[in-house]
């Protein structure tokens, strides 16, 4: 002790005990991400920019404008998504993209004739038929069926896809049943082979199944309408309102088919 740096110092009395509170740091709170605003295809916003007539400023802006339209879309905000899109068909009438756009929305909104007018539009352009069934389904709710007739002739000379020709032939067949015209359309999609039992139907099958079972049941046919749906239930059980059409019917129970017996069953003796 004699050597060390405190030797011969008396140390000074303590003091009062302060306590020292320390404040906690505040927790972190992470800011929200800010969600990337959506972007069209590269093509079609080479396709706005070439057909806009307008300053550098103006025509970005139209393409902004599109892609609010088609997020809006997106986000099933159908009557945005018209408004917007309506916005730029008016400045770029000849792009097929916006076009299409336009008239899925205004048939999503159930803005029939203004459906029609962009989506026969975008087959002028495009010449692709995909949504020529939706044409005539514009026409069907309006009741104009012979407008409904001329656009299934023009589906079929246009060699569409047999998706596309499904859909077709089922806006045909309601339109016949909506005039009562009930043979003509169950052969229609009979032809289509909407009879057909198949063990893995596709969702163009089971279209066609629900689609003639609804015209069976129109025409009063309640089994053949009863063995559809329940054909629509058993390959989808969540397929439109099949289980509940079923239910109306008087039956609700689906029984699938059983496994053929391998042994012999004995007949009862009659005395």
């Amino acid at each position: 002790m004699a050597v060390t740096a405190s030797a011969g110092r008396t140390p000074d009395p303590l003091g009062e005990w302060v306590e020292e509170v320390t404040t906690p740091a505040p927790l972190r709170v992470e800011k929200p991400k800010a969600k990337a605003a959506y972007s069209l295809p590269g093509d079609v916003a080479s396709d706005v920019r070439k057909a806009f007539l307008g300053s550098a400023y103006m025509r970005e802006k139209m393409v902004a404008t599109l892609a609010k339209a088609a997020e809006a879309y997106g986000r099933k905000r159908y009557e945005e998504a018209l408004r917007l899109g309506r916005t730029v068909a008016d400045a770029t009438p000849g792009v097929a993209a916006v076009r299409e756009l336009t008239g899925l929305a205004a048939y999503r909104a159930e803005r029939w004739n203004m459906a029609k007018v962009h989506l026969l539009a975008h087959f002028a352009i495009s010449s692709n038929p995909e949504h020529l069934p939706l044409v005539m389904d514009c026409d069907r709710a309006n009741y104009r069926y012979r407008a409904v007739a001329k656009t299934f002739a023009e589906l079929e000379e246009s060699e569409p896809t047999t998706d596309v020709l499904a859909e077709g032939r089922i806006v045909m067949a309601g339109s016949l049943a909506d005039q009562h015209h009930f043979s003509e359309a169950i052969d229609l999609l009979t032809r289509a082979g909407a009879t057909k039992q198949l063990r893995n139907p596709s969702f163009r099958h089971v279209r066609l199944w629900y689609a003639l079972a609804d015209i069976f049941d129109r025409a009063g046919d309640v089994s053949s309408a009863r063995e559809l749906f329940a054909r629509v239930v058993l390959a989808d059980p969540e397929a439109y309102d099949a289980r509940s059409r079923l239910d109306e019917l008087g039956t609700g129970l689906v029984r699938k088919n059983r496994k053929r017996r391998t042994t012999p069953v004995s007949k009862k003796k009659v005395d």
